[in-house]
C-alpha cells in the first residue's frame, strides 16, 4: 500500500502546522513564522513601545512554541485568528507571547528599569479592533465601538487576550485597583448598552 504525500506547509491552516511543528518538522515552524510574526509584532508593539524588548519577546515566543507544540495538541484556547484561519492556535500563540511580554516587564522592574510608556493610541482604529467588532458584531459590537478606550483595552487584554489582572495591569502599565476599576465600569456600561 503506497502512502499518501503530506501536503506543503503552505497549504496547511495554523492548527496543522503546529502539529507538524510538535514532530520537529522545519518547513511546518518557518511556515508558522512567515504567517504569524508580523501579526504577533504588531500586536506586540500597541503594547510596549521599546523595540528591543518587543523582538526579545518574539523569539522568546517562537522559541516556546517549537519547543512546546507538542503541548499545543488541539488546545481549544480562543484567540483572534490571523486571516480568519486557526483562530485556536493563533490564540495559543498570543497566549504565550503575551505571557512573555508580561515576564520582560517584570525583568525589567526587577532591575529597576521602568518599562516604557505603553504606544499612543493611533487616530484610526487598529485592525484587531476592526476585527473585534466584526467578529462580534451586532449590539455587543456597537456596545464595544461606545465603550471609552481606556475601558476597552481593559476589556480586551482580560477577555480576548485571557490576562490575569495582575498581568494586565503590567501590560497597560496600570495600577492593579485601577484595572479593576476599568474592568467592573467596563460590565456596568456593557451590561446598560445591551439592557
Amino acid at each position: 500500500m503506497k502512502r499518501a504525500k503530506a501536503a506543503p506547509p503552505q497549504e496547511l491552516d495554523e492548527e496543522a502546522l503546529l502539529h507538524r511543528v510538535a514532530r520537529g518538522d522545519r518547513a511546518a515552524f518557518e511556515e508558522l513564522y512567515r504567517r504569524t510574526s508580523p501579526w504577533l509584532a504588531v500586536r506586540l508593539r500597541r503594547r510596549c513601545a521599546d523595540e528591543q524588548l518587543v523582538a526579545e519577546v518574539m523569539q522568546e515566543t517562537y522559541l516556546a512554541v517549537w519547543r512546546a507544540a507538542g503541548s499545543f495538541a488541539g488546545s481549544r484556547t480562543v484567540g483572534v485568528g490571523v486571516g480568519g484561519t486557526g483562530g485556536t492556535a493563533v490564540g495559543w500563540l498570543w497566549t504565550i507571547a503575551a505571557r512573555r511580554l508580561v515576564d520582560a516587564f517584570r525583568r525589567r522592574a526587577h532591575h529597576a528599569e521602568p518599562p516604557p510608556a505603553a504606544a499612543p493610541h493611533p487616530v484610526a482604529p487598529a485592525a484587531e479592533e476592526e476585527a473585534l467588532v466584526t467578529t462580534v458584531g451586532g449590539d455587543v459590537g456597537d456596545a464595544l465601538r461606545r465603550l471609552a478606550p481606556e475601558l476597552r483595552d481593559v476589556l480586551q487584554a482580560m477577555v480576548l487576550d485571557g490576562l490575569s489582572v495582575r498581568e494586565t495591569a503590567v501590560v497597560l502599565g496600570l495600577p492593579e485597583g485601577t484595572v479593576k476599576t476599568r474592568a467592573r465600569r467596563a460590565r456596568i456600561a456593557m451590561r446598560e448598552e445591551l439592557a
